[in-house]
Parts: structure tokens; sequence; C-alpha cells
């Protein structure tokens, strides 16, 4: 056979060959998502709870640094008028207080064991974000999803019958200021979200600086939506 002859049955192979060994597209073939991908996963997760009639929302953390005045959790019905009704923790320097919280109409009241009667309350003085602005369409926590950078596929794992992709990357902190007040507009926070497979938010994870202390805080934030109709009024 003439060497034109082999080159021309050589090449075919040569070139199958090495799109097989990186992928119709030339990048690697490792089964992760573009970020243009991942990105469009989040804007639809973003656009299931804003669409949703009201939200269940449950807002923890393990630990704040000592001495902080802040909150520990929050879990409650929000709806995007926004208004907000359930419990809430702070830390008031070390000491957990808990109460009863609404928020409608941009006032925010609580009632604790303290006293019999719910009152209004500055949620600032406390170190505390009003819980209505976690659920607001338009800069709550479901703006963060379209204000992340960074995005990297996190792989997948089961939530008990549920596969849940893990979606990571960072946020300004200007960003997620504008929801815990208290937060360092000049630091950066890592995000981790969770997504089912119908691209519904099940949580996100924030950790940075949300105090002035340097010791980080991690937040999880668990978000369900409803098409439930719920009136929050004031007490």
């Amino acid at each position: 056979m003439s060497k034109r002859a082999t080159l021309a049955v050589l090449l075919p192979t040569l070139a199958l060959t090495l799109v097989g060994c990186t992928g119709e597209d030339g990048g690697k073939d490792d089964g992760g998502a573009g970020a243009e991908d991942l990105g469009g996963r989040l804007s639809a997760a973003r656009t299931v709870l804003d669409d949703a009639a009201s939200l269940e929302l449950d807002l923890a953390t393990k630990a704040l640094p000592s001495g902080v005045t802040g909150l520990l959790d929050a879990a409650g019905t929000g709806t995007h008028a926004p208004a907000f009704e359930g419990d809430v923790t702070v830390s008031l320097k070390g000491v957990p207080v808990k109460a009863e919280v609404v928020s409608v109409d941009g006032k925010v009241y609580a009632k604790t064991g303290f006293a019999p009667d719910f009152v209004p309350l500055d949620p600032a003085t406390i170190g505390a974000p009003d819980p209505a602005a976690l659920v607001a369409a338009d800069d709550g926590i479901s703006s963060l999803l379209e204000e992340t950078d960074d995005l990297e596929d996190g792989g997948e794992s089961r939530d008990g019958r549920d596969v849940l992709t893990t979606i990571t990357g960072t946020i300004a902190g200007r960003d997620v200021r504008a929801l815990i007040p208290t937060a360092q507009a000049d630091a950066t926070f890592d995000a981790t979200y969770r997504l089912t497979e119908d691209d519904v938010l099940r949580d996100v994870t924030l950790k940075g600086l949300f105090y002035e202390s340097d010791e980080p805080v991690v937040y999880t934030i668990a978000v369900t939506a409803s098409d439930d109709d719920v009136e929050i009024t004031a007490p």
C-alpha cells in the first residue's frame, strides 16, 4: 500500500480517537456543567421562588463569634408583600432570646417571654435583619441566586429520595448586606446552593464575615415555595 493510501486510512481513525479523548466539544469530558448552564439553573430556581404565593423559611447558624449580638435562627412563613410571621432567636452577647415575630408594612413586632403582648422592635438594635426582607422578591434571598459569581458544579448528592445538584460560588458583601445588614460590605461570601432535578432550591449555605468579627459565620437557609395564599397582618 502506498504512503498516501496509508494516511487516508489512518487520519479518520486518528480524528475519531481524539474526539473520544476530549469529548465532542473539545473540552474535558468530566460530566460537569459550564458556568452558563449553572447560572441558568439558578435563574430558574429564582423564578420558582419569586412566583410562589408564599414561602416557608428556616434560617439557622450553629454558633456566633463570642460576645456577638446577632441572629441565631428564624423560622416561619413569608410572602412577597413582603411580610413574615414566625419565631426568631437572637443572641444578646451570648444569651439566646427567642421571640414570636410579625413583620408587615415595613414594621417589626416581637413578643418574648418577658412580655405578654407584641411590641414594636427595631431589629437593627439586636443585630438582626427584618425577617420580611429575606422573602422580598426584588432583593430577598432569591436575588442572591443571580448575584453569585465564580460558579462551579459541586456534583450530585442524595437527600432522601431526591437527587440534588450542588452549585458553589461567591457573593459580594454588599449584596449579602441587603439581607443581613450586619454583613461586612467589603467582604466576599461563599455560597453553596442545592437544587433538585427540577431546579427547585432546597437550601443555600452562606459563609463569611456577617458581623464585626474576624471569625466567619455560616448560615444555612432552607426555603420551600408554596401555592398557598397567606395573609399576614399586624398584631
